[in-house]
């Protein structure tokens, strides 16, 4: 009989239904899991629910009984991928589920940043629409996204759907070619070229050695137009402390991230302290969270382990 256990079902919300497999088996689920408890709660499990609990080769090694950690999320970078591989541990993950809700989210940064909706609304609350001596002011400056670059940084499903919005507004969009890079297809826009034409830069790709720590003070320096920059991807992309200097020191008009190299960020955390300026926005990692993909993500999370018990792998990573 499969024992599975999910290991941090609150980071699912609680109105989303997670349905049984339909087969026979023990369930067992945590709201939360330490790093430290995932070894002790995986002593029999032969199947693994897991979103950002770290599984690394000291625990994967000790849990004979594991066949399947089934991801609830795209990302898998808290998994030791060849541990995995080298004991005979099947990775999947959730794919396609995000392809609204996320750009979605990030358009909606992009819109707040590009209009200056949060300066704006600043100055409505001190009194400063009050104190006008006529109909409206001009204290802080707005752009149209017609007509605007658009520069998008990874060109998976995601990255397609922002692009498609973008085009919807009337921008003219770009893909930056992956850093580094030297032989460029179609699709993409050079690297340094991208940076430089950006009004507005969306980062969409994962969190891989090749993009850890991507975007630095080189790179803002490298952003001509002064674009706002978007983060709905991984918060270890871009170098905090360089970030909040290209926003202080104005090499960048404004940025707009769902996501914080550490989570939840401590107050005193370098992301945090930007929340003061009116061209910031952080939301709490939420840029994926619409009800309707969080129940598409379940549903596929569980069609996944049906189909590995049944012989038929679903969503395969390793």
């Amino acid at each position: 009989m499969e024992q599975i256990v999910f290991l941090d079902r609150a980071t699912i919300a609680p109105q989303i239904q997670v349905r049984r497999p339909d087969f026979e088996h023990l369930w067992q689920e945590y709201e939360h899991t330490a790093e430290n408890q995932a070894l002790e709660r995986l002593r029999d499990a032969t199947v693994v629910i897991n979103n950002k609990v770290p599984l690394r080769r000291k625990t994967l090694e000790k849990l004979p009984s594991l066949r399947l950690i089934a991801m609830a999320a795209t990302g898998y970078d808290c998994v030791d991928r060849a541990a995995c591989e080298e004991l005979g541990i099947t990775l999947s993950n959730i794919r396609g589920y995000a392809v609204n809700t996320v750009p979605e989210h990030a358009f909606a940064l992009i819109l707040a940043l590009r209009r200056n909706l949060l300066a704006y609304r600043q100055d409505v609350q001190r009194g400063e629409w009050v104190k006008a001596d006529q109909f409206c002011f001009f204290h802080h400056r707005i752009h149209d996204l017609a007509g605007s670059n658009l520069v998008i940084i990874g060109e998976g499903s995601i990255g397609q759907s922002v692009a498609a919005l973008g085009r919807a507004f009337g921008m003219h969009v770009m893909f930056a070619a992956h850093k580094g890079s030297t032989s460029l297809g179609p699709l993409y826009t050079p690297w340094e070229q991208a940076l430089a034409l950006a009004d507005v830069i969306s980062i969409h790709c994962p969190l891989t050695p090749a993009t850890e720590w991507m975007i630095g003070m080189d790179e803002f320096r490298a952003m001509k137009r002064r674009p706002i920059l978007v983060n709905t991807a991984r918060g270890r992309i871009v170098v905090e402390e360089d970030l909040a200097t290209a926003l202080r020191d104005g090499l960048i008009a404004g940025a707009g991230f769902d996501v914080v190299s550490v989570e939840p960020p401590p107050l005193d955390h370098t992301m945090m302290r930007l929340l003061e300026l009116p061209n910031f926005i952080l939301t709490p990692h939420t840029a994926w969270a619409s009800d309707e993909a969080q129940q598409t993500l379940a549903d596929q999370m569980i069609d996944n382990i049906e189909n590995f018990v049944r012989g038929k792998p679903s969503n395969v990573v390793v």
